[in-house]
């Protein structure tokens, strides 16, 4: 989308407050097309519904995402073609989140952008931060991996089901464990 939001304002990695009037109303709206997803029969919900196509900041051929799926603002998702997600996927796209070409999900993948602050008081007023998370091309992500803020996952990777990523994974690298270590 080619509107300023108050996501474009925070993708440099800086402080902020995710808890004001203008953040609520964008993710009310992901809220409403992830629901709209989630409760259409799989044959009227095609490869990929409408108003996820619209939320989204880009959207290639042949992406399919299967319900249930959730994500915080969709506005920073940019999928290239031929993505897959299985079931019970979460974006929390605070900042960019780019998945490239031919990447697979497996079911439960989380994806985290934000990072709460440190400082309990902080948390409670909604400080946090955002960093980007990107996946390259021809990516495997198996079932029940979390992607933590600022990763970059190489061209070619696997992760094994389970990881918890906290760390930049190499083209072709193969990692399992928490934390995500080489195989």
């Amino acid at each position: 989308m080619s509107d300023v939001t108050p996501l474009a304002r925070v993708a440099d990695g800086t402080w902020y407050n995710a808890l004001g009037e203008a953040f609520e109303a964008l993710r009310q709206e992901a809220r409403r097309a992830c629901h709209q997803h989630a409760t259409l029969a799989p044959d009227e919900r095609g490869a990929m519904a409408p108003w996820l196509r619209a939320l989204f900041a880009e959207v290639g051929k042949r992406v399919f995402i299967e319900a249930p799926f959730h994500c915080s603002y969709g506005r920073n998702i940019h999928l290239a073609d031929r993505v897959y997600m299985n079931a019970g996927c979460t974006i929390l796209d605070s900042a960019p989140v780019r998945i490239g070409t031919g990447t697979m999900l497996g079911p439960g993948v989380q994806i985290y952008c934000a990072e709460h602050h440190p400082d309990p008081t902080c948390r409670r007023e909604g400080i946090e931060r955002a960093f980007p998370v990107t996946l390259g091309e021809d990516v495997w992500i198996c079932g029940g991996v979390t992607l933590l803020p600022g990763v970059t996952v190489g061209d070619g990777a696997v992760v094994g089901a389970g990881a918890v990523v906290t760390r930049d994974v190499a083209p072709g690298q193969r990692v399992a464990g928490v934390p995500a270590r080489p195989l």
